[in-house]
């Protein structure tokens, strides 16, 4: 009975045909994902910038007495009121109105969005509307809206208007207007004015194509700041309109008022700026992963003489003569080019004479056959191809 017995203590396990473990390594996974652990560390990034950098105040609020920011107008309202002029900031047709009622006040309208432009229009008192708004024609009756804007810039007066003209130069532009019999119209802006004051029987009514004058960023500049006190500070009570923080249901889309962009979350820019990192990187990444060139073998092998003859035999069929005399002498050009020693974007004259020098061919018989006309016929065809075999073979030998 024979006996099976294993392989000798402390001797090497055989070999078996080259076998290794297919396992990924550490190493190999690193190597495989390491590009998308660099794409979500710049998301990640790109996401803590956008909220360290994000502001974290609310909305500027456009020619707004109580906003701080650059938009905002409270720089003016301080002003105005350190000056002895009551300020009254009000969001509603129906608080002006009460307003009004208290004595002859300046109505100051910012924004008419919201507001029924005839219950205003019969506000006594002066008036200033800032900007193109709605309702104009009611509330600065003969006031025509030019077709044409003005780019906003310091501009000069160029009137008669006491407030304008001592103000000098201001940051005036925007919408341009034409006023009525008797207006004032300063600051022009080409078939216009920027700035429009006329009585309006009650007071004076002042219409301006733009408010940045007012705003904050812009007080200090110019003429912008005596502009403004001489518009708004004359002494009367000033009832400040402004578009109400939170407007009425029925004037917005949406089943609870809102409008699109009420609905965007605050950080929406940031989130579309990653959006747009991400998508380029991305690309970028998988662009350039192309993988090596994979060679196939061919089903069939047709030799090079095959082929030339089949070409040859379609040129025929086809009588174009003209197309193979192209291939034969472009051919001929692009093969002998180097050997005579010149560059790609040689002439045909140099090229001609070249040939010539090198052969001792006459230059004319050899620059027939580069660059001659087309032969008329077959027997034409296999002359020149011989003609140039012939030439060609010569410099080879030379």
């Amino acid at each position: 009975m024979s006996v099976l017995t294993g392989p000798p203590a402390g001797s090497a396990p055989a070999q078996t045909g080259g076998s290794y473990s297919t396992s990924p390594t550490a190493r190999s996974a690193w190597r495989g994902s390491r590009i998308i652990v660099l794409l979500g560390l710049i998301i990640v990034l790109a996401a803590i910038a956008g909220v360290l950098l994000s502001p974290q105040r609310g909305p500027s609020r456009l020619l707004d007495p109580d906003d701080t920011s650059l938009a905002g107008s409270k720089a003016l309202a301080e002003v105005l009121r350190s000056r002895g002029v009551p300020v009254d900031r009000v969001d509603s047709v129906q608080a002006a109105v009460d307003k009004a009622a208290t004595g002859n006040r300046l109505l100051l309208i910012t924004d008419m969005s919201y507001f029924d432009e005839y219950t205003l229009s019969r506000i006594p008192g002066d008036r200033l509307i800032v900007g193109d708004q709605p309702g104009l024609a009611a509330l600065a009756p003969g006031v025509h809206r030019e077709l044409n804007t003005a780019r906003t810039r310091s501009r000069e007066p160029e009137c008669e208007l006491p407030a304008a003209k001592a103000a000098g130069s201001a940051y005036m532009g925007g919408a341009v207007f034409t006023g009525p019999a008797g207006a004032s119209g300063c600051y022009p802006g080409g078939e216009g004015y920027t700035l429009v004051s006329f009585s309006n029987g009650g007071g004076v009514t002042t219409v301006v194509g733009d408010g940045s004058f007012m705003t904050n960023q812009r007080l200090a500049e110019d003429g912008n700041a005596a502009l403004a006190l001489n518009l708004i500070g004359t002494g009367k009570p000033v009832t400040w309109l402004v578009r109400p923080e939170t407007p009425p249901i029925t004037e917005l889309p949406g089943e609870r008022g809102e409008s699109m962009y009420d609905l965007m979350p605050d950080s929406i820019r940031w989130t579309i700026y990653m959006s747009l990192v991400a998508l380029a990187i991305t690309a970028f990444w998988r662009g350039r992963r192309l993988g090596p060139v994979v060679t196939e073998k061919l089903p069939v092998v047709v030799r090079a003489a095959e082929t030339v003859e089949g070409r040859g035999r379609l040129y025929r069929a086809r009588r174009a003569r003209q197309r193979a005399a192209d291939s034969l002498r472009a051919g001929t050009i692009d093969r002998l080019t180097p050997r005579l020693g010149l560059g790609s974007g040689a002439g045909p004259q140099e090229v001609v004479a070249a040939l010539a020098a090198r052969t001792g061919q006459d230059a004319h018989q050899v620059g027939a056959a580069l660059y001659g006309p087309p032969p008329v016929d077959d027997a034409g065809l296999v002359g020149l191809a011989g003609y140039l075999d012939f030439i060609e073979r010569q410099v080879s030998e030379l």
